[in-house]
Order: C-alpha cells, then structure tokens, then sequence
C-alpha cells in the first residue's frame, strides 16, 4: 500500500457537456472512488470538467470529449465505465486511440482487448457495499410503494424485456426524464427491486447500478445471458433470471414471501462486499502514474493561446477561463474591464502556471457575457490587447428584441446590430488607435441558437478580428481625438506607431 505521506492530491474529473444531464450517472462511480481513496489517506475531490494541475486526474466520461493534448500538462488516469469490444457501446475511434495511449483503470477485464496490446497494464477495479449510502432503518421490503424500479437508457432490448416481466403480473416504475443523485435514490429506497436488463449484447453487467441499489438496502434483480459475468460479490448478492425462468420467477417467485427472505440474506451478503485492496493497487498506480507524468512536463509557463470569458456550467477544457466571481470556479479570478499592465503571471491550481501577455491570444470567446459587463469598453480595450494581429474575438449576445435580453436581473444592457461600431468604425473613441477590430462574421440565431432571420433572433453571433489601423484611420484619429494622438514626441517614436505592413511608397502618396 502507498505511504500517506506519498500519495498525490486525487482530483475525480467528470466530464460533462455544456447541459448533457447523463453525466450526472458517472457520479456514483466517482462518488465511490472518492470513498474508497479517502480511507487509504488520500485527499480527493470531485470536480466537472476541471482539471488539476498539481493532482492526479482521474477522468471520468472522457468519451464525451476530451482534448488529448491536456495529458501535456496534466497528469491523467482514465477510468472506463463503458462496455467497449464487439456487441458493445459504439464509442468513436478518438476515444480508444486515447485509451491505448493513456493510462487507464478498468472495471471489466473483457474491455481491456479493445483497445490495450498488454492486458496486465491495466488495473482492474470492481464495486462492493458503500457505506456512506446505507441508511440506518431502511423500510421493509413489504412495505414499499414500488415494484419493481427501472433505472437506466431504453433501448428495444430492453422495452421487450420490460414488457415480459409486467406481462407476468409485476408493475415496473421507469423514469419519465432524466433522474440521478439523491433524487433518484429516493426511488430506490421505495423499491421492493431494482430492475436490470442488459443494454447491449456484449451483456457486460451493470456493476455501478447494482452496487448502488444494494448500498441503499434495495435488492437488484437481474437479467443473466451466456455472455453474464458478474464478480463473486454480486453473484452471491443479486437475483438472476435467465431466458428459460423469467416467467417463474415474476409470477411465483419474486411475489412470496422466500424471495423477501432470500433478499436480506443477499443484502447482508453484500455488506461484506469491500475490495479495499484493489484499491489501494489503484492509488499506488495513479501515485506512480504522476510520479512519471510531472517530472516529464515543461516548467515553464504556458502562454495563453485561448483565453474564455465566464466559467460555471460553460468551463471550457483547454482554454484559459476567467471569471469575476469565485463560485464559477474558473481558472484565475479576474477582470478584464479593470486596467492591467501586461504580461500577468498567473499560477492556477487548475491550469497551472500561466502568463496572459498582450499580443499572444489567438482567439477570445464570449458567451453571453457583454451584456453584464458594466464597463464594456475596458473589456473591449483589454482584449484588443491581448489579441495578436488577426485573432479572433467570438461573441454571442442577447438580441435587444428578443425577451432574452432582460431575463436575467444581472444585465445591464441590451445589444443590437449597431453595438459593433465604435469597436470597428469608431474605434478612436476608445482612445484606440493603433489597432481596432473589423467585422468578419454576423449572424442571427434563434432560441435554438441555430441561424434565422431577424424576426425570429433571439442572439446574435459575432466575430471581431483585430487588425491594425491604416494610416487614413489614424489621420482620423487624430483629427477627431481630444488630443492629437501618440508618436508626436520625435521621428523615431512616430515610426514606433506606424502600421508593420506600412511601406514608404503608400506613406509619399
């Protein structure tokens, strides 16, 4: 077992996009890895989509989209909780090309062929009785409301089976949305059982699922094919039926009263259930996992090539997000409209030591942003800086029209088609006047933000490019500017504020 005082901080990231509530379903297994590293000595939290720099990162849903290049400054363990092989989830050739170059911890050792070349690489870890879910005086089973409980995906597999087992006299309770957490289990703990059917073919059983029900004190029945393996924990702690008993089983069986008593039996069984040793193999891979992945990363700062304005539920893996508040958990808490002397140094215990310099950023994106700014041209101002010549500012903001504009009590103002001038044509305004932005992109979009007419707007989607002035603009400048502009001073400083692409031929026109 690893020393405590070895044991690298444990981050549990699970990977969630922008508004996909399933995610939620992988936080039973990171909820579990928390407990058990937790009883090992280590510290452990659990975090959506961020990464930690000074952690080990254990990766939870990566075939929702993770960006390969993050294992450069990060260290990285991927955990994999789908059934992957022939028969099994159709997962996307990125994701197993990152599970055969990554480090990965495994709960099925029939996964691991897919996608490794030496199976013993792979820890293999299994689910037992969690503690922190068991309830001190769980209702009897003859007293609960629910049936039997459906938890998971329909499928036609599975609509059939379901439709076998109600047609042998049980009620099966499904979901009619999306249900995790504890307002799920709330459910469970109602349930007489948990219902389990196989998804796929490959029939890998449902480890997370029934490790939850029987925590909380709920038996799991469960479907068995030729193709079923399930570890001895649960096969001594589960009700099987298979395609030759299913109708005895739902009519006589489950109904009297030896099913109630077999099933405490089974859930006592359960309790026992702790493969605490796995685990502790787990830690001491991830610890030398980190070992090897920090020595191997640069020292030096990162220089910030995408730069995101907001964090909380938009975090956007990759990039540098900032945020003015706290709570929204970004990368380094900061204003941009305020003034900064450029470059900042930033050390971020999610990103790591960084540098925001003016000149280096190849794209900044606002996403509904703008309109709660209070001083938007300093934020307009510290952004031109920071962009180099020809990056991209991608905005998208409320349509002053459309009811989105003032929904939220935070606003402070409303955007139209004209907002954009005094950032592209009246830049000097702003006291810019070396560089401003040109409008490359416009267009409407709908509640569904997808593109329309101006009628139906309900944002609107911008892109800025900064470009540098002409010398026509900055005689502009200079005429319209309270005071005559920089570069007045002497020849060379003049020259100083001349546009790069400037030659002498245009200047003797």
């Amino acid at each position: 077992m690893t020393a405590m005082n070895s044991l690298p901080e444990i981050n549990l990231c699970v990977v969630q996009p922008a508004g996909y509530v399933h995610s939620l379903g992988l936080l039973d297994a990171a909820l579990y890895f928390r407990w058990m590293f937790e009883r090992l000595g280590a510290q452990v939290r659990v975090s959506k989509n961020r990464l930690r720099y000074d952690a080990v990162n254990l990766v939870f849903g990566a075939h929702l989209g993770f960006e390969p290049s993050l294992r450069r400054t990060h260290s990285c363990v991927f955990v994999n909780l789908e059934q992957l092989g022939e028969g099994g989830a159709q997962v996307g050739a990125e994701y197993l090309q990152l599970l055969k170059t990554s480090a990965v911890i495994e709960y099925e050792a029939r996964n691991v062929r897919a996608y490794a070349a030496d199976p013993l690489d792979v820890p293999i870890v299994g689910f037992g009785h969690a503690a922190y879910l068991q309830d001190a005086a769980p209702r009897a089973l003859s007293e609960r409301p629910i049936d039997l409980l459906f938890i998971g995906s329909l499928n036609e597999r599975r609509m059939r089976l379901i439709e076998r087992v109600e047609a042998c006299g049980r009620s099966v309770t499904l979901f009619d949305g999306p249900l995790y957490g504890p307002e799920r289990d709330a459910y469970i703990a109602n349930a007489r059982a948990v219902l389990n059917c196989h998804f796929y073919e490959s029939a890998r059983f449902e480890q997370v699922r029934a490790f939850q029900a029987l925590s909380l004190g709920t038996p799991v029945v469960s479907e068995r094919s030729h193709a079923t393996q399930a570890d001895a924990a649960f096969e001594q702690s589960v009700s099987w039926f298979d395609e030759s008993n299913l109708d005895d089983f739902f009519r006589n069986h489950f109904p009297s009263p030896a099913f109630e008593r077999e099933s405490q039996a089974r859930l006592e069984a359960f309790a026992s259930a702790d493969p605490i040793d796995a685990y502790a193999d787990v830690l001491a891979f991830c610890s030398g996992v980190h070992s090897v992945q920090s020595h191997a990363r640069s020292r030096e700062r990162a220089v910030v090539r995408q730069l995101h304005l907001g964090s909380g539920k938009d975090y956007k893996p990759g990039w540098f997000n900032l945020d003015v508040l706290e709570a929204a958990l970004p990368d380094a808490v900061l204003d941009l409209s305020r003034e900064h002397a450029f470059p900042l140094d930033i050390d971020s215990p999610q990103a790591g030591p960084v540098r925001l310099a003016a000149g280096e950023v190849e794209i900044v994106y606002a996403n509904n942003v703008l309109e709660h700014v209070p001083d938007l041209p300093g934020l307009m101002t510290r952004c031109l800086q920071l962009l180099r010549v020809g990056g991209l500012f991608q905005i998208e903001v409320p349509h002053e029209r459309a009811p989105t504009a003032w929904q939220d009590p935070t606003h402070v103002r409303a955007l139209n088609e004209n907002s954009w001038i005094y950032y592209t044509d009246w830049f000097w305004y702003l006291g810019w006047f070396e560089h401003r932005f040109s409008l490359r992109a416009f267009e409407y979009l709908d509640a569904s933000l997808k593109p329309c007419t101006r009628e139906a707007a309900a944002f609107m989607r911008v892109m800025l490019e900064k470009v540098e002035t002409t010398p026509r603009e900055r005689m502009v400048a200079r005429t319209m500017r309270a005071d005559f502009g920089p570069g007045l001073e002497g020849s060379a400083d003049a020259r100083a504020h001349m546009p790069r692409s400037t030659s002498d031929a245009v200047l003797a026109q």
